[in-house]
């Protein structure tokens, strides 16, 4: 069968996300999903999400891979960096080149670079007034996203936070904050079974999650019930 052109896997992308979002969709999933598409969309190294839970803290719930999440991590320890910025102002934050990034955000330029990427680009997952959340483009090469990636993306995010306000009003926040809620819940437990099965198997924390997300797909299951298989011992993937 031959490949997909890029639009072909863009448009796919938006039907799956579409159809996922269902009554019972599991958030976690949907954004897991987003994020893996959107490293082979935008040609990029890693991928992740920001999301803010119901006390406002934000949390990382959606990445690709292990250093993805170190250093989204490492910008909430320290508070700085462009994925917490498009957060606390609601616009994209695009860093063509991280070394130009020393004076805005010493902590993170110095990290992200150490971890080989060269450029980031954040957009915000907004709706109206409220910001939810950012997802986050890691590259290992310098360069603006072009327009048509930057609008694909831009829609991506819209997707992202459609996801989680799905058939609720945003002025519904007790409801919306029980889907945040469960989203961190569902990340606790996969976090958890990552580390269960690198230590089991000796493995490293990317080999890990990749199995749990594999073995989600082959059984069409979700993520977080996968997990806590894996947690109780009754699943091996």
């Amino acid at each position: 069968m031959a490949a997909l052109t890029r639009e072909q896997r863009l448009v796919r992308t938006f039907v799956a996300l579409a159809d996922s979002l269902v009554d019972d969709f599991d958030v976690v999933d949907v954004l897991q999903h987003l994020v893996d598409e959107c490293i082979v969309l935008f040609d990029a190294a890693a991928a992740g999400i920001l999301l803010r839970g119901p006390t406002g803290t934000l949390e990382v719930i959606a990445s690709t891979s292990h250093r993805t999440e170190l250093l989204e991590l490492m910008q909430l320890r320290v508070g700085e960096g462009p994925c917490v910025e498009a957060v606390a102002t609601g616009r994209v934050i695009s860093v063509a080149d991280l070394d130009s990034a020393d004076e805005r955000w010493p902590a993170f330029a110095q990290d992200a670079r150490s971890w080989g990427f060269a450029s980031v680009h954040s957009i915000p997952l907004r709706l109206r007034d409220a910001t939810l959340g950012s997802l986050n483009l890691f590259r290992e090469q310098t360069g603006e996203l072009n327009a048509p990636d930057a609008a694909a993306a831009r829609a991506l995010a819209d997707i992202a936070t459609i996801s989680i306000l799905q058939q609720r009003l945003v002025e519904e926040s007790g409801i919306a904050q029980a889907q945040l809620q469960r989203a961190l819940d569902s990340r606790v437990l996969i976090e958890q079974a990552k580390g269960y099965l690198a230590q089991k198997q000796g493995l490293d924390m990317d080999a890990a999650f990749t199995r749990i997300r594999s073995y989600a797909r082959s059984t069409q299951s979700r993520l977080a019930a996968v997990a806590a298989e894996i947690i109780a011992g009754r699943v091996t993937p």
